[in-house]
C-alpha cells in the first residue's frame, strides 16, 4: 500500500490550487468528457465478434455533467437496451456516451465541453459508476483519448485521492477474496479461452496435471502484447514452456503481479526493459511442449498461480 500512499500524496499535493470542473478542457480542440479518472482504457478485439473493450471508462458521479469531446451535431439522444444514450456527430467521426440522462435533442449543435447530459448509473466500475465514451469511424471503433493533445495535462476532480483510494480499495479486497478483478489486465492475444485454468487431462503427456494459466487461441505469427505496463522480469528458453516471457507489474491491491507469456516463436524486449500496456511484446508459436500456435498466458499472485480469468473479465 506504500505506493498507494505516494500516489495519493502526489495526487493531494497536485489538486491543492486546481477547481473541479465539471468538464476537464484539453488543450487541443477536444475536451474529456467527464474530468476522469480513466479507470479502464481502449482495448479494442481483433476480429467484431471476439470479446474486447471499444472505449473507454471515466470515473465520476451519478448525476454529474457529460460534455460533448469535440463540436459536432447530436444524432442520438435516447434509450438503447435500457440505457441512456447520446451520439455526436463530428463529420467523419462519432462520439459516443453512456449511460447519461441526455439534456439535448437530435440536432442540437454543440461546442465542445458542452453539457449534452448528466450521468446515470447503470455502468458499474471499480470505485463506482463510470461513463462509457466511444468513438467511431463508421463501423471501425477508436481510442476516444486519441482525440486529445497528448501533451495535454489532464485534470482531475478535487476529490480524485478519494477516488484513487476507493479503487485501490476495491481491488485489494477483489485480490483478498478471489473473486474478479476488473480492468487490471488486457488480452495479450484477441483470441477466446481454449483450455480453462486448473486441473487437466495433459495433451502430450496423457495424465493429470495443474494447468497453470489459460491457453488463448491464437495464430503462428500473431501479435503478443503485454497485459499491462510493468518491467521485464524473465526471458528465456526451455523445453516445457519454448519462449518464454515474464512481466513484474509491481503491486496492485497490496499484492505482487506478474504475468506469463509461453511458446512464443521468441520475444522483441529484453530483461529489465520497461513496457507500456498493450506494446508488442514477441510472436505467437508453437514452442515447447505445444500442440499447435496458442498463447499459454499465465498470472501469479504473491508468486502464487491464479486463475488469469479473474484480471480478464469485465
Amino acid at each position: 500500500m506504500a505506493r498507494l500512499r505516494v500516489l495519493v500524496a502526489l495526487l493531494l499535493g497536485s489538486l491543492l490550487c486546481l477547481g473541479a470542473p465539471p468538464v476537464a478542457r484539453a488543450a487541443g480542440s477536444a475536451v474529456l468528457p467527464l474530468a476522469g479518472p480513466v479507470v479502464r482504457g481502449f482495448d479494442p478485439p481483433d476480429q467484431p465478434w471476439l470479446p474486447g473493450h471499444r472505449g473507454v471508462d471515466l470515473l465520476g458521479a451519478v448525476g454529474t455533467e457529460v460534455g460533448a469531446a469535440r463540436a459536432g451535431r447530436v444524432v442520438f439522444a435516447g434509450t438503447v437496451a435500457g440505457q441512456g444514450v447520446v451520439v455526436v456527430s463530428h463529420g467523419e467521426l462519432r462520439t459516443t456516451y453512456l449511460p447519461v440522462r441526455p439534456l439535448v435533442p437530435v440536432g442540437t449543435q454543440v461546442s465542445a465541453g458542452q453539457a449534452i447530459g448528466r450521468l446515470r448509473a447503470g455502468h458499474p466500475c471499480p470505485g463506482g459508476t463510470c461513463l462509457h465514451w466511444g468513438l467511431k469511424r463508421g463501423d471501425a471503433y477508436l481510442d476516444p483519448l486519441s482525440l486529445l493533445d497528448e501533451a495535454e495535462v489532464r485534470l482531475l476532480p478535487a476529490d480524485a485521492a478519494t477516488q484513487v483510494a476507493a479503487l485501490a480499495g476495491y481491488r485489494a479486497t477483489a485480490f483478498d477474496s478471489g473473486t474478479t478483478v476488473l480492468g487490471v489486465l488486457s488480452r495479450p492475444v484477441p483470441g477466446a479461452v481454449g483450455s480453462p485454468f486448473g486441473m487437466r487431462l495433459h495433451p502430450i503427456f496423457h495424465e493429470w496435471r495443474l494447468h497453470n494459466g489459460v491457453d488463448l487461441h491464437a495464430g503462428c505469427g500473431d501479435p503478443i502484447r503485454a497485459a499491462a505496463p510493468g518491467r521485464v522480469l524473465r526471458v528465456s528458453y526451455d523445453s516445457a514452456s519454448g519462449h518464454r516471457l515474464e512481466i513484474d507489474h509491481g503491486t496492485v491491491g497490496g499484492h505482487r503481479l506478474v504475468t506469463g507469456y509461453l511458446h512464443a516463436t521468441g520475444y522483441r524486449v529484453g530483461v529489465g526493459a520497461w513496457v507500456r500496456r498493450g506494446e508488442v511484446v514477441g510472436t505467437v508459436g508453437s514452442t515447447g511442449w505445444s500442440t499447435g500456435c496458442h498463447l499459454h498466458f499465465i498470472v501469479t499472485v504473491d508468486g502464487r498461480y491464479a486463475d488469469p480469468e479473474r484480471f480478464l473479465k469485465g
